[in-house]
């Protein structure tokens, strides 16, 4: 089956609109809108919600673009791929909330084709993934139970394969540690033909507000002070290091000369840098690192 480009451009978009409706009912904000178009093909809207109540930035992206040629990141597996032209469209979104105990997250789904026609080569990929600085067990057992659902429908064996994947992904190589306490990760996605592939992408995209509004809701009040945005902080400058250094996405956008505001909304509007820094053994800080950078069945925790 020919992919249907169009019913996968039209459910991205209506899947950010479902997204900023959503979130901004949850901060009492608004988000802004920047229409935008790349030369070589193709635009999109990016869309940011800033100084929140709730949501220090918010930002929901989607882009659907086109070229001669993919770049370097897309084909270094698969070298055949190179020289072809492309389509790429997609939703990604990263919001840093205000709150230290409310985690920040990620979400992205995707779609791309080389070529055309009967031999075009193309795939589905995305996942989410959360990352607390003050974690708590049950959040992260609702957090993965709620992404082991979207995906059993589609085969039992997927979340773990892809619990497995965002683990392995979502790990800054130069630190040695996890980003946070994982979610579903896949890329490359179409043994299963278009149609159900497409399905699956549909189940992770509508899973993500189920998987991350119920923490937001019950964490966004708990009282906080300096010592714990110090450290909400500290912990940002983690994934800053991960989406300059080794995120495929930052660096496919880099490289195939996507919009560099769109491409870097995903970074926090304040972060911190300390010099060799580790928390105190016995805090509420080192509870962090002792429990959740650390793998585990989470979607079994109670």
């Amino acid at each position: 089956m020919v992919p249907d480009l169009n019913a996968v451009s039209s459910y991205l978009r209506a899947l950010q609109d479902a997204l900023c409706t959503a979130l901004a009912r949850e901060d009492g904000g608004q988000f802004s809108e920047d229409a935008w178009t790349r030369p070589e093909g193709g635009g999109g809207r990016s869309r940011v919600l800033t100084d929140g109540a709730v949501f220090e930035k918010a930002g929901v992206g989607f882009s659907h673009v086109s070229g001669a040629a993919l770049p370097a990141s897309a084909t270094a597996a698969r070298p055949e791929m190179a020289g072809k032209a492309f389509q790429a469209m997609g939703v990604s979104l990263v919001i840093h909330p205000r709150n230290p105990y409310v985690p920040t997250v990620h979400m992205n789904v995707r779609f791309l084709q080389a070529g055309a026609g009967d031999q075009a080569v193309w795939w589905f990929g995305g996942g989410f993934d959360l990352t607390p600085c003050y974690g708590f067990e049950e959040d992260a057992g609702h957090w993965h139970r709620t992404a082991r659902a979207a995906c059993d429908p589609h085969g039992r064996e997927l979340y773990p394969k892809f619990k497995q994947w965002c683990d392995d992904y979502f790990f800054l190589k130069h630190r040695g540690e996890p980003r946070g306490v994982g979610g579903i990760f896949f890329d490359d996605f179409n043994a299963p033909g278009f149609a159900q592939s497409f399905a699956f992408l549909r189940s992770v995209g509508d899973a993500f507000l189920p998987a991350y509004l119920p923490i937001v809701q019950k964490r966004k009040a708990t009282p906080f002070g300096k010592r714990e945005r110090d450290f909400q902080l500290y912990r940002r400058g983690r994934y800053v290091e991960f989406n300059l250094v080794q995120d495929r996405g930052t660096i496919f956008g880099l490289q195939s000369g996507g919009r560099t505001e769109s491409i870097l909304m995903s970074l926090p509007p304040l972060v911190a840098w300390r010099y060799d820094w580790k928390p105190a053994p016995g805090t509420p800080e080192a509870r962090l690192y002792d429990v959740f950078l650390k793998p585990r069945n989470w979607a079994n925790q109670a």
